[in-house]
């Protein structure tokens, strides 16, 4: 399980997660780490689905690029107006379709209607939206869209060190995966409900400034902005909310 987050939260490719295993004893092949990924990643998410905040009202949607056996696929995503990533489509076409099947699977895993969304001027989205949710708000306006093009760049900076991604299906859940981890870290989901108030707010603060691979633990120092160097090595972030979260799936699998 912590092999996957790994993969899912840092920039590594399997290779990276073999290595580390490695050092830390445990032998693993770098195939294998691909069948955990694509095996336990959707079981995480849907373990932690009824511990999630409810999504804000204000969707702000568009469209990205990925390569997928090298063949450019959409991938439709969506983030609320709290950072919330609300759901991921990878789709082999921008279409009324498309978009229609990436709105149905939001509203049906979220049992949410917004009251505003935000879209580009893509042709598709009025009637896309007026037939599932007319009561919002279609709103399109220049840098309105922002915060989700802004979003886009986590995943990007996620897929860059990676060779590629085989199928859709591969695509899917590798990004589908990220965004879990991403709104996990960030704060939306109720999980670690046993953690004091103070401990948890004082790791959502390390999390939000520390930026290391694990591959980085061992080292004694950090550089802060590029230019300061601390001169006691700083521990590793605990992550009270995944930690919570292994732990409740390993005692769902042992309690069936």
């Amino acid at each position: 399980m912590v092999a996957v987050r790994w993969y899912l939260r840092y920039n590594l490719s399997y290779r990276d997660v073999e290595e580390l295993l490695a050092e830390r004893g445990v032998e693993v092949d770098h195939v294998t780490m691909y069948r955990w990924v694509q095996r336990f990643t959707p079981l995480l998410a849907d373990a932690a689905r009824f511990t999630r905040r409810a999504p804000g009202d204000r969707w702000f949607v568009d469209e990205t690029y990925v390569k997928a056996n090298g063949v450019w696929r959409y991938v439709y995503r969506a983030v609320d107006q709290h950072g919330q990533v609300i759901d991921v489509l990878v789709s082999a076409r921008r279409d009324a379709a498309a978009a229609r099947r990436f709105f149905t699977r939001a509203l049906k895993a979220l049992k949410v209607v917004p009251v505003e969304v935000v879209t580009d001027a893509a042709a598709v989205y009025p009637a896309v939206l007026a037939d599932l949710v007319p009561a919002a708000w279609h709103h399109v306006e220049q840098y309105a869209n922002n915060p989700v093009e802004a979003d886009h760049s986590q995943l990007k900076h996620r897929l860059r060190p990676m060779r590629g991604l085989r199928t859709d299906r591969t695509a899917q859940t590798v990004i589908a995966g990220h965004a879990f981890v991403q709104n996990l870290r960030r704060g939306h989901y109720e999980i670690a409900t046993e953690t004091s108030p103070r401990l948890h707010q004082s790791t959502m603060d390390r999390q939000r400034s520390d930026t290391r691979s694990p591959c980085d633990h061992h080292g004694p120092t950090r550089w802060d902005s590029g230019r300061r160097k601390r001169e006691e090595e700083t521990p590793w972030p605990a992550f009270p909310q995944v930690t919570a979260l292994f732990a409740w799936c390993a005692r769902r699998d042992s309690n069936p």
